[in-house]
């Protein structure tokens, strides 16, 4: 039992011995729930200590898979329509998984969903374990580091909620959660679980710290490979890109490094490194595989245009190199392309630029039934038109934000009797006052209109010194979005730009939130590295638009019937916005299931390219993720029009 729990090395805050450790685990001896390997508590990378590379040679691999599957691989696809499946003669035997356990040390796990601790007809049934997730999980780091939990469960079938005395009769099902989950600390575990399932036509899946908004990390019958305890850092301080344009600092990161633990590296050896906003995320996986914008996109670029190399795990089980120089094709496409399409990322060699203070200038404005002007950083009028003008002067005071190389960050949503907009105006390397001469012109415009902003709020701190516990509270069940990447053209032309801010405008008073983040990840700003997969869209883009419809609907009670209007009305009025912005695309880390023609929007002319890349590396469909390049031929049953339900089998079609 003392393999089942792990946490990382700041766990201390809650359990900071192993004789506490071993308590709890003795406490929760029910807890097959979060089978994660304890010895990793003992073995986290300290500062400086270098992702761990341990992985078999192409021989190795060759004899592996011979001696533990019986050959090494088919060279065409299967010829099962579908994936393995629980229950059926073709999923691997007891033996079979035993076998796969040894190859991997003994860090295959079987872990059962979290929630299945409150459920009196489960297996798993404990109190003080069910206690312990309403009470204190939140305060800990416990969710992030649970091999299934993802932080939107509606995809997963809501088949084990969390829920405090459930009926006595309620069930816990393990849905689109996986069956076997391999806590891989080393590539060499990667290598073993890819192989497994190719061999055994196994659903395999990817997961790092569960934030991916499109399901992609979940899936029921399915092997998972958690990428969460892949960490480690180490800094470069004279890197030579092999083939390309760089030279100078850079990093070695673990595909598992979340964003916190990469800043207190980076403050460490006073250095910057442009990572996700949400601090809890796992940069190094599915972030850059998708783009990846931040704060600095306007100075810095995107995710991938900081990656310099890639440690890769290919369909076939090898490990390899990708650079400009080496597999070209995998660097190309690992970088924007999607995730889980490829190949499994086990770390990256990433750019690391001079450490930078960012300085944000925050002020919110509100329209309402009565009059308000205190606190002058938040007032609320009552004249809507006023209100609707001040919304596009945010939006039109971008272009000078981006020009500058800051990120404009904004919500419209509803508020009360009314709307509500937010705004915080982010400039990496400006002083306090300087950021306020900069935002000055765009308050002054506000309150010729009306809008008696005043006093705001301006804070600095070094980009790197955000820092967090790691701490997250209990998934919910999710919601609905869309996105919109808006081409600059869409701004500096008045017809267009009043076409866009109308459409943005119906999408608030319809209920949705339009959250707006300005930037301009040029190719100038990323130094003009070696092509990606990115959409090229984002490279002529000033803006990402998220919106979403969390507040509208509540997935964890609406029907399927619902959900499907709901995401399908939502789609609908996404229309004149896509007219108002033509030649614009969509962020497919953060883009509508249902994304009419979503290869255009989410890969642009990328596409057929990324494709072929897909078919190459991969005849066998080892890997699947919706939305990624090559995953119309595949399909979940019985998903009933709902694309990111994970809970049936996965079957090509």
């Amino acid at each position: 039992m003392y393999k089942e729990l792990m946490h990382r090395a700041n766990l201390s805050q809650h359990l900071t011995t192993w004789k506490s450790v071993k308590s709890r685990l003795e406490d929760f001896s029910m807890w097959s729930v979060t089978a994660i390997i304890i010895a990793t508590l003992f073995a986290q990378v300290a500062i400086g200590q270098p992702p761990n590379n341990s992985h078999f040679s192409d021989v190795d691999i060759d004899t592996v898979a011979s001696g533990i599957l019986g050959n090494r691989g088919p060279s065409t696809k299967p010829t099962s329509r579908c994936k393995a499946f629980p229950g059926e003669t073709a999923w691997p035997s007891v033996s079979d998984w035993a076998s796969l356990n040894r190859t991997l040390g003994g860090v295959l796990l079987n872990p059962s969903p979290p929630a299945s601790v409150c459920y009196p007809t489960s297996a798993s049934f404990n109190t003080t374990a069910c206690n312990f997730l309403f009470n204190s999980a939140s305060q800990s780091t416990f969710w992030f580091d649970d091999p299934v939990t993802v932080q939107g469960t509606w995809p997963q079938g809501l088949t084990c909620p969390l829920v405090r005395n459930p009926q006595a009769n309620a069930t816990c099902t393990r849905g689109g959660y996986p069956v076997y989950v391999v806590n891989a600390t080393q590539p060499k575990h990667v290598q073993s679980a890819v192989n497994f399932a190719r061999e055994k036509n196994v659903r395999l899946i990817i997961k790092n710290t569960g934030h991916d908004f499109l399901a992609r990390n979940i899936g029921a019958g399915s092997l998972s490979i958690w990428t969460h305890n892949l960490r480690g850092f180490e800094f470069i301080s004279d890197y030579k890109q092999p083939g390309g344009r760089y030279r100078g600092p850079a990093a070695w990161v673990g595909a598992g490094l979340q964003v916190y633990d990469a800043f207190r590296y980076a403050l460490a050896h006073n250095i910057t490194l442009p990572a996700a906003s949400c601090l809890t995320i796992g940069s190094y996986g599915g972030w850059i595989s998708g783009g990846g914008h931040s704060p600095l996109s306007s100075k810095y670029g995107l995710g991938v245009d900081q990656v310099l190399e890639l440690k890769v795990v290919t369909a076939d089980g090898k490990y390899v190199t990708a650079n400009p120089t080496k597999n070209e094709d995998l660097f190309f496409a690992l970088r924007g392309g999607g995730g889980s399409t490829y190949g499994v990322i086990t770390s990256a060699i990433v750019k690391a630029h001079p450490a930078i203070n960012l300085t944000i200038a925050s002020f919110n404005f509100n329209l309402g039934n009565t009059p308000s002007s205190s606190p002058p950083s938040n007032p609320t009028i009552t004249n809507s038109t006023a209100f609707w003008l001040g919304f596009n002067a945010i939006f039109a005071f971008a272009i000078p934000v981006v020009d500058a190389g800051g990120y404009l960050w904004t919500n419209g949503l509803p508020s009360g009797p009314g709307f509500a907009m937010q705004v915080q105006v982010q400039m990496p390397g400006l002083s306090p006052g300087e950021a306020l001469a900069f935002t000055q012109p765009l308050l002054d415009e506000l309150n010729g209109l009306g809008i008696p902003v005043a006093n705001i709020t301006v804070r600095t701190q070094v980009y790197s010194s955000q820092s967090s516990t790691g701490a997250g509270g209990a998934p919910g069940a999710g919601g609905y979005f869309a996105s919109r990447l808006f081409p600059r053209a869409a701004y500096v032309d008045p017809v267009l730009f009043s076409k866009a801010m109308n459409a943005s405008r119906v999408l608030v008073e319809a209920g949705y939130t339009f959250h707006g983040l300005n930037m301009a990840p040029t190719l100038e700003a990323a130094g003009h590295p070696y092509p990606a997969g990115v959409n090229p869209v984002w490279r002529e883009s000033v803006m990402h638009a998220d919106i979403f419809g969390f507040s509208k609907l509540n997935l964890g009670t609406a029907t399927d019937q619902q959900v499907i209007a709901a995401q399908l009305a939502l789609t609908q009025l996404m229309e004149p916005l896509k007219k108002a912005t033509p030649g614009g695309g969509s962020y497919l880390n953060e883009g509508d299931p249902h994304e009419p023609n979503w290869q255009q929007s989410f890969y642009g002319d990328n596409y057929s390219k990324l494709v072929r890349v897909k078919k190459t590396r991969d005849p066998w469909g080892v890997f699947w993720a919706l939305t990624t390049p090559g995953s119309e031929e595949w399909k979940i049953e019985g998903e009933g029009g709902l694309l990111w339900r994970q809970n049936g089998r996965l079957c090509r079609v």
